[in-house]
């Protein structure tokens, strides 16, 4: 008898810790491709538009991931034209490019979509205002796909972080070893999210919708993706570095608690953040474990693997 065809999964972002994540837990749901810059046989940029429908067009995929982002929050300041294509004018491309194939994109994007003045979390319908660069770009990304008409899932997420890559985790626990005080901005409050668990929730989302063209188009929409509870920058350091020094020697003495006047950046970040997951869980069924326990568990596997 002829075997079924294997469904084909299209990962865009290269080896970014999203990215790296969803390939190893797509893999058990069908044949992973992933693509970045310089990947080989296939490559795609989202800086270069044009690389993006025949590329859609000749793999022909079932689902579309794109991890990939122009994440530098305060580069994007003044790379303007690049954050816009990479946010903004690609993810279009690529949900046009979903509708001719007819694939299910999923699309992630960003807490900065708004503007942090609220005081309770932020549900999907809730108003956007980006204060950046940066949360305009991924905005007017999640906008494009809307107005291109194929079936997606946009999944906003918060403070992403995980054992590789460039992220907070990873420099917080580099300034540990060398620094004896550590200045953590303390008025920012948010919800730090492992990359290993958004990679996890994409696939239980994704192994329930399968190939059903029809709940595609029914679960069609935003959703908001992050960890259980809420942090600010420096309880999120004192966290990291509480759970360090039990496992290697660190030079810091102090984490002192700093406003964000005292740490001005280019970019105006949201003070207040935090995401109301509970239409993915009404939805899908997935809620994401309190922050504290996955920063427990990455740091165990950081641990691990420096033994």
């Amino acid at each position: 008898m002829p075997t079924e065809p294997t469904r084909r999964i299209l990962i865009l972002g290269g080896d970014g810790q999203v990215a790296w994540e969803l390939r190893r837990s797509l893999a058990t749901l069908g044949e992973v491709i992933a693509v970045g810059r310089r990947t080989t046989p296939h490559a795609l940029d989202l800086e270069q538009p044009e690389s993006i429908t025949p590329l859609i067009e000749a793999l022909r995929p079932t689902w579309i991931v794109n991890a990939a982002a122009h994440t530098a929050v305060d580069k994007a300041e003044t790379e303007v034209e690049a954050a816009t294509r990479i946010n903004a004018t690609g993810p279009g491309l690529l949900a046009q490019a979903a509708g001719r194939v007819g694939a299910l994109l999923v699309h992630y994007s960003t807490d900065y979509v708004f503007d942090g003045s609220g005081t309770q979390p932020y549900c999907e319908d809730d108003t956007p205002n980006p204060q950046g660069v940066y949360g305009r770009t991924k905005l007017d990304g999640e906008r494009a796909i809307d107005s291109a008409g194929c079936d997606y899932l946009i999944l906003r997420t918060a403070w992403v972080y995980g054992a590789r890559g460039q992220n907070f985790l990873r420099t917080l626990r580099r300034l540990a070893r060398e620094r004896e005080e550590l200045r953590v901005v303390a008025d920012q409050r948010g919800a730090p999210t492992w990359s290993r668990h958004i990679a996890e929730a994409t696939t239980q989302i994704l192994a329930q919708l399968g190939d059903d063209r029809a709940a595609w188009h029914t679960k069609t929409g935003i959703y908001h993706l992050t960890s259980a509870g809420e942090a600010t920058w420096h309880a999120f350091a004192e966290a990291i570095v509480e759970h360090q020094r039990r496992h290697e020697p660190v030079k810091v003495a102090k984490i002192t608690a700093i406003g964000t006047a005292d740490y001005p950046t280019p970019a105006k970040r949201p003070a207040y953040s935090v995401l109301d997951n509970g239409k993915l869980a009404a939805t899908f069924g997935v809620r994401l474990p309190d922050w504290r326990e996955a920063l427990r568990q990455v740091q165990e596997d950081i641990d691990a693997n420096i033994a």
